[in-house]
């Protein structure tokens, strides 16, 4: 999520504000809130948001958000396991939250978040929403128009400079070898 900010934060992304103009919510993974504070030291509801609000401009918030937004039924592996039932009945109240917010399209996150509202939730209790990653709401808002030969040498410079901050060494590509 921090990369994502410093994307959007320094231009080096451009968003496309209206590729998602349904009504938008997000939802705050146990592991992203809850599990970071005691963890990290750091809820990452904030981040969230911002991200989701900076792409989605009809945004509505979850009653209760953040660190008290309720656990969406399959955290803790229940998504892998065989307790659909157990599953399904404990992410009733996520449900009923996201129901509440009037919102078509819901912002996870979490890879089983995601998965239990797109598959899960949506199903048994007939939600009328789409269900995305974050991340792929950022990807599929993204303007993508081609480079000057400056704006190339520019990324390219802040790619390097990034890899060097972040201890990032790639292994040559086959044809720079041979060159």
């Amino acid at each position: 999520m921090e990369l994502m900010i410093e994307y959007i934060t320094s231009g080096r992304v451009n968003i496309d504000t209206t590729k998602f103009p349904q009504l938008t919510t997000a939802h705050d993974p146990c592991n992203y809130t809850r599990k970071s504070q005691m963890v990290l030291g750091k809820s990452y509801g904030p981040e969230i948001r911002w991200i989701t609000q900076q792409i989605c401009k009809n945004f509505v918030d979850m009653y209760p958000p953040d660190m008290n937004n309720y656990c969406c039924g399959a955290g803790g592996g229940a998504w892998a396991m065989p307790y659909d039932k157990e599953r399904i009945y404990y992410g009733r109240v996520k449900a009923k939250q996201i129901q509440d917010t009037g919102a078509e399209l819901v912002v996870a996150p979490c890879h089983n978040c995601r998965d239990q509202i797109m598959k899960g939730l949506t199903k048994e209790y007939q939600l009328p929403i789409e269900t995305i990653y974050l991340w792929e709401l950022l990807a599929e808002s993204l303007i993508i128009e081609p480079w000057s030969d400056e704006e190339v040498e520019k990324a390219t410079a802040l790619r390097d400079a990034q890899f060097e901050r972040d201890g990032v060494e790639l292994e040559p590509l086959e044809e720079e070898e041979e060159e």
